[in-house]
């Protein structure tokens, strides 16, 4: 199995941080894969400015939001459909 980067985005007291993560671990487990992943806080200084522009939660894969939402998010702000669901989640895994 090749490695996958799994990356969420988000900030510290966001309502949606907490079930992006279980969709994250459910959809990981559902591939047979660790439930390992990287996470950026926005509201932390040393979070490179890459991850800055995306909502919270945001969840990538390879680099790419699962929900192919526009990049436009100025400051901290919420991910305007909450969190990605786990079955996107799982799509975006796949091969």
């Amino acid at each position: 199995m090749s490695a996958i980067a799994v990356e969420l985005v988000y900030f510290t007291g966001c309502p949606n941080a907490d079930t992006a993560r279980d969709h994250i671990r459910q959809a990981l487990t559902e591939m047979g894969r660790p439930a390992d992943w990287a996470e950026w806080d926005l509201a932390h200084a040393a979070t490179p400015d890459r991850y800055r522009s995306f909502g919270s939660p945001t969840v990538l894969v390879d680099g790419r939001d699962v929900t192919d939402a526009p990049v436009s998010a100025v400051g901290l702000s919420c991910s305007a459909g909450g969190a990605p669901s786990g079955e996107r989640i799982l799509r975006a895994l796949m091969p």
